[in-house]
């Protein structure tokens, strides 16, 4: 019969044994201080004064009245050292970090998590909560393949729920992108967090909207004129627009207001100039009453011209009239159309 348990190495009390409690006693020793077991340290030498009950892992190099026992756990038991040799398996609270270990023959590591697990909610460097299941805190995430591919999937309930991507600076919404309250892929913009323009929107169908895309066609009040050389007409309907594109001051002639760009950027522009008589005249699309951004000329009919310019915003657009002819007003006729490419 074996003198020790197979397991904890526990002394059996042997038939016919004196002192009996002296084997009672070692087995109570090494009971307390692998069961429920707590690592205060892991040292290469005895602590100064170390607390009765503390036990202690033992590192290589060990010295002083711990010579020898590397590898083992030193429990400090009624003044003196104690050397248990633990077991692959064993767990125990390794104070230094405040986390379960699992003696694995040779280190006391992290305890391995099961190869599948549910959990309610996750925090990597971060506190989770009952909205944001998921936290981390870190300079980058990173996901990767797993042989070829990798896709990320974010699946809502219903058209009307939301499954997207949400960027923040200072806790404060500045773009979304994804699908918002409805099936289309949308990209939106806010400066403040409340006010939101959709600045990309792609229709189930694959049709590509740019809703706040600066753009406009602008007239003069249905009619004819006659504008006299070196005279300056302006704008009195929008009848296409978007971005920010606006009538501005009226102008001192009193034919018509400015049209005022909403952003800077490169922008199409394209002229049309309609006249019922002319015995040569020109007609220009001026940026801040300085400098032509565009021209036609001719005799009476019709002519167009389209270029390619750079706007700032806030610049002002008029038309400067040279020569003279009757020219037709309004929708379809003499005419401005721009926008931001």
């Amino acid at each position: 019969m074996s003198e020790t348990t197979v397991n904890l190495a526990l002394p059996y009390i042997m038939p016919a044994q004196a002192q009996k409690h002296v084997t009672h006693n070692e087995a109570l020793q090494t009971l307390d201080a692998v069961v429920q077991l707590v690592i205060t340290a892991h040292l290469a030498s005895p602590p100064a004064t170390p607390n009765e009950g503390e036990c202690f892992w033992v590192l290589p190099g060990a010295t002083d009245a711990w010579a020898g026992r590397s590898g083992r756990l030193a429990l400090r038991q009624d003044g003196a050292w104690v050397f248990i040799a633990p077991r692959i398996g064993w767990r125990g609270l390794d104070r230094i970090d405040g986390r379960v270990k699992v003696f694995t023959g040779s280190i006391w590591d992290e305890t391995p998590l099961p190869p599948d697990i549910q959990l309610s909610s996750l925090g990597v460097g971060a506190t989770a909560d009952a909205t944001n299941r998921l936290a981390v805190s870190g300079p980058a995430s990173l996901f990767t393949h797993s042989g070829n591919d990798h896709r990320l999937k974010i699946n809502k309930a219903a058209p009307a729920d939301t499954a997207s991507l949400f960027f923040q600076s200072g806790w404060q919404g500045k773009a979304e992108m994804g699908l918002a309250s409805d099936n289309r892929f949308a990209i939106k913009v806010s400066d403040d967090g409340g006010v939101w323009k959709t600045a990309l929107s792609i229709t189930p169908e694959g049709r590509v909207e740019m809703g706040e895309r600066p753009l406009v066609r602008a007239a003069r009040t249905p009619g004819t004129l006659s504008p006299a050389a070196g005279s300056t007409t302006g704008f009195d309907d929008l009848h296409l627009v978007a971005g920010g594109f606006a009538l501005g001051a009226a102008l001192a002639s009193g034919e018509g207001h400015e049209l005022v760009v909403p952003a800077s950027g490169t922008y199409l522009v394209a002229l049309n100039v309609e006249t019922g008589t002319s015995s040569g005249h020109g007609l220009a699309l001026r940026r801040n009453d300085t400098s032509d951004i565009i021209a036609v000329s001719g005799a009476a009919g019709t002519q167009s011209s389209t270029a390619i310019a750079t706007l700032v915003q806030g610049d002002t657009l008029t038309l400067r009239h040279t020569g003279t002819a009757q020219l037709l007003f309004g929708y379809a006729h003499t005419e401005v159309s721009a926008f931001l490419l």
